[in-house]
């Protein structure tokens, strides 16, 4: 039996607390991931000019945080030819439909609305782990693009 080889994940979210549940969820699906975050969009912007390459297998980006949002993360991230092609899945609180439009457009990979309950945070983070970006690097369809758990 082969082993999954250790995943690298960074997580931009300014809430403390759910920083600290996404890192518990994620130890439970998956001892073998690294997990690196930033509280706000310009400390997620240091922590890629330092660390890639290589680029983290894939970034859980908040919108709404101080100092540079993640709107305005997700745009330099698809303007940097370095990270240009890194899968950024919004995982945010809101599930407006036009905020889910306007980061489908900007080349988001995934929309996940922040879920409810611990069980259902499991289940989010295990689907995403779970894709492989090297087959699956396109953003899909508006239908399929954003996860309401």
């Amino acid at each position: 039996m082969s082993t999954k080889p250790n995943k690298s994940i960074f997580l931009a979210d300014d809430d403390e607390d759910d920083c600290l549940l996404f890192e518990d969820a994620l130890r439970e699906v998956s001892t073998s991931t690294e997990l690196l975050t930033a509280s706000d969009g310009v400390e997620l912007i240091d922590l890629m000019e330092k660390t890639v390459p290589p680029p983290p297998d894939v970034i859980f980006l908040d919108l709404n945080m101080p100092r540079k949002n993640g709107f305005e993360c997700l745009d330099l991230i698809r303007q940097t030819k370095a990270w240009e092609h890194i899968p950024v899945v919004i995982f945010s609180t809101t599930g407006q439909e036009e905020m889910v439009r306007k980061v489908h457009e900007k080349g988001a990979n995934f929309f996940i609305r922040k879920p409810g309950s611990f069980p259902k945070l499991k289940q989010a983070i295990k689907q995403i782990l779970d894709i492989d970006w090297t087959k699956h690097s396109w953003t899909p369809a508006p239908e399929n693009f954003y996860y309401q758990y």
